[in-house]
């Protein structure tokens, strides 16, 4: 990619277009389109035609969704599904009709099946039945990535997918209810120490294994996958290591500070037992991940108080 290009970040608030909008800054890009949801309305047909008519953008890194934990997306599986796909089928279609050159399209590995061979390759996607606590995100992912891939199939747009792991860092969304595991037990083990608590209550039995990928991680692989000239449909982006769900709040508690007992709550749900992505695809192009859970976690925990105290922290 040039940096000469006009790039549009969709969702540049969130954790993941933050990111990519910090890597872009870096790399020199010179003329950056942004819009919050109050400007643009992604939902809206009209609307994203109407932008896209008049910026014109030469490539899109579109990191907009709406986002959540297994809390979430039970909750709300109607305003998983219609927002996200809406969002997709609207920013496609306009990108195409408009003279996109490249768009980039971000899902989650939460897409493949329940079921999928560990680690999960791309080629299982759409192979069994989707993990059901998370079903209604998943098909609109699925939709927008199929979206891309069809576009380029019948149009030779360059319009390509990116499946990310589990992320974390700078940005997150630590609600307490419908964040990811992650930031949820950074911030619930971070409040048992304040308050002086004895001990913290994890969901689930604790065995679930799961993969984190730095979203700092996560930007340096978009702008890897922006540089090639023919990059595949869909690839995951991860960090090809997994940790038992148990151990991670382990690991968060070492980090924090915390010194009392981690308990678990066998009654709530689990979720999939096992998702570890498949990152040879990637690999195979040269990129790697750099940043270890270790030193990521860390670096996340001292954005979380930095946030705190600058009352920028989000929780939606």
């Amino acid at each position: 990619m040039d940096t000469d290009s006009k790039v549009y970040v969709a969702g540049h608030r969130g954790m993941v277009g933050s990111a990519v909008v910090r890597r872009l800054k870096d790399l020199g890009c010179n003329d950056l389109v942004v819009r919050t949801s109050g400007e643009l309305d992604l939902t809206s047909q009209v609307s994203v035609n109407k932008f896209f008519a008049e910026e014109r953008p030469d490539v899109v890194v579109f990191a907009a969704a709406r986002v959540g934990g297994i809390h979430a997306n039970s909750t709300y599986p109607a305003e998983f599904i219609y927002q996200n796909l809406a969002m997709a089928t609207n920013a496609i279609h306009a990108a195409w009709q408009h003279g996109t050159q490249r768009f980039l399209f971000l899902g989650s590995t939460c897409i493949y099946p329940r079921m999928a061979p560990q680690p999960i390759p791309e080629d299982a996607l759409l192979a069994s039945p989707l993990e059901p606590t998370n079903e209604a995100y998943s098909v609109a992912k699925i939709a927008g990535l199929k979206l891309c891939e069809f576009y380029r199939r019948q149009y030779g747009v360059l319009f390509h997918s990116a499946m990310p792991t589990n992320l974390y860092g700078p940005g997150d969304n630590y609600h307490p209810e419908n964040s990811h595991v992650l930031p949820a037990l950074i911030r619930r083990i971070h409040e048992a120490k304040t308050s002086g608590a004895e001990s913290v209550t994890i969901w689930g039995t604790g065995n679930p294994r799961r993969e984190f990928l730095h979203v700092d991680d996560l930007a340096a692989g978009i702008m890897h996958l922006l540089s090639l000239d023919d990059p595949p449909d869909l690839i995951n982006i991860g960090s090809g290591e997994e940790i038992g769900i148990l151990g991670l709040a382990e690991t968060i508690a070492q980090t924090v500070g915390f010194t009392g007992a981690i308990d678990t709550d066998p009654s709530r749900p689990d979720g999939t037992m096992r998702k570890l992505s498949d990152i040879s695809r990637i690999r195979d192009t040269g990129w790697a991940p750099q940043i270890s859970l270790l030193e990521g976690l860390g670096s996340a925990y001292d954005s979380f108080l930095q946030e705190t105290n600058n009352n920028t922290l989000r929780t939606v």
